[in-house]
């Protein structure tokens, strides 16, 4: 077996998936070596601090990671890309450049970890309209996902997850705990919410792409980067809160056709013209037209990155959720994205100009004073310590087929046992028990798992 079908085998039994949010499998990515390799420490979405923690506190492993990839993908150029701001992390990092990669400064603007715009910002390469990175011989791997991969290595299995806890809690924090523990334990990690709790609401991720928690006992999966509290009367979290009547009603009468949606919109600087939100805008205002009318088609390509709708909008309407909205329509359809490999895009000329920065964007949401450091905390103590926790390992990956249950109820397991396996020639990524225990039940999206307190976190 060849050093990179022996890296994939490593990475598929132990399970790591895209840990930036998308959940990819990583071992698919790793059967085809890329001309360039880029490791993506942008972490672009406002209050997340998972990828920075890591290059700071868990340099080691993550190093390690990068001389096996190097090793196994022999990639011609190999990036760590990092924002500028972050100028005592890029100097930590530049004096590891004898590994064999370099590090690349980014600007602070948001999206600056979107795939296809930090291929084109670190390789000056335009990755097609629905294409991905691989259609210009690049692999984009995030940090989180990195450091799986040297655990991987090491025979180890994902099993745990580094996570922010942020916004309106007594303690931000950046926190490593097991898969499938559940969100009201992290907050007491953070010290509990800071404010009337009746008042509050959580997003899964990001201001920008994370969702509205709805599940009344939502834990932890492969892909969370952080949780975030927020007051309901913010509008971050009341405009998830509109109902989709209301969401179209107000965008088919209120829309300007400003623009301002298109101008700004990340793929669309990208040289991405199919994607106009405007154009969707006014066609969904007058009625729409069946798919697929140009206009509407467009939406396929929309990643939902929110810059439309929670920054460009003059009139506050939902170019986002519209978009989105079609994009789903047109997926039951059939219709997805064509993409075209032997063309790609031309940038627009303005496109630096009209990036969107950071701290302009925090501002715009209203997260000033929630923009603080959350830093790595090497032993958070749970609630209740030393009493009997419970985990919730979910057999569905974050994408591709669930896993098939292969443990019962009263079964006995250790940290890492196969508790899912990923049916036979379907994508996926198999799950592994997080905590030393019990098998306490299997449902159809959970293994439920008691034991004693996690362990200290690891180094």
């Amino acid at each position: 077996m060849s050093d990179l079908a022996s890296l994939a085998e490593q990475v598929r039994l132990a399970g790591v998936v895209g840990a930036g949010g998308a959940g990819f499998p990583t071992h698919v990515k790793l059967a085809k070596p890329p001309k360039i390799l880029i490791i993506n420490g942008a972490e672009c979405e406002p209050l997340l601090r998972v990828d920075q923690e890591l290059l700071a506190k868990r340099a080691d492993t993550i190093l390690a990671a990068m001389i096996a990839l190097k090793a196994a993908l022999a990639p011609q150029d190999f990036y760590l890309a990092i924002k500028a701001k972050h100028a005592a992390l890029i100097s930590a990092w530049q004096q590891r450049e004898h590994a064999g990669f370099r590090v690349h400064p980014l600007g602070d603007y948001y999206p600056a970890g979107d795939e296809h715009v930090l291929v084109h910002a670190v390789t000056g390469r335009t990755v097609p309209a629905g294409g991905i990175p691989a259609d210009v011989g690049v692999t984009v791997m995030n940090v989180e996902t990195l450091y799986n991969v040297g655990r991987a290595v090491q025979g180890l299995a994902v099993t745990q997850k580094f996570v922010t806890i942020g916004g309106a809690v007594a303690r931000p924090c950046t926190v490593e705990v097991p898969v499938g523990t559940p969100f009201s334990s992290l907050l007491a990690m953070a010290g509990g919410v800071a404010g009337n709790p009746d008042q509050i609401a959580m997003i899964e991720g990001g201001p920008m792409m994370g969702r509205l928690v709805s599940d009344p006992h939502p834990v932890v999966t492969r892909t969370t980067k952080g949780i975030l509290v927020l007051p309901d009367d913010m509008d971050v979290i009341r405009r998830r809160q509109v109902d989709w009547e209301t969401v179209q009603r107000r965008s088919s009468s209120n829309c300007e056709i400003c623009q301002r949606c298109t101008d700004l919109c990340p793929r669309n600087l990208l040289g991405h013209l199919l994607l106009e939100p405007h154009k969707v805008m006014r066609t969904y205002a007058y009625g729409g037209g069946p798919p697929p009318a140009p206009t509407m088609t467009g939406a396929a390509y929309c990643v939902e990155c929110g810059v439309c709708e929670l920054y460009a909008c003059p009139v506050g309407i939902f170019p986002r959720r519209v978009t989105g909205g079609l994009k789903a329509r047109l997926a039951a359809q059939g219709i997805r994205p064509t993409v075209d490999r032997e063309h790609p895009p031309t940038p627009r000329p303005m496109q630096e100009e009209r990036r969107v920065p950071s701290k302009r964007l925090v501002m715009r949401l209203g997260l000033g004073r929630y923009d603080v450091p959350a830093p790595l905390v090497d032993d958070p103590v749970p609630p209740n310590a030393g009493a009997a926790v419970t985990v919730y390992v979910p057999l569905k990956p974050p994408f591709g087929a669930p896993c098939q249950p292969v443990v019962t109820k009263g079964d006995q397991v250790e940290v890492g046992t196969v508790v899912g396996e990923t049916p036979e020639k379907a994508l996926g990524a198999r799950a592994h028990a997080s905590i030393a225990g019990w098998v306490e039940a299997v449902t159809d999206r959970h293994v439920v798992i008691t034991g004693p307190a996690p362990p200290a976190g690891r180094k």
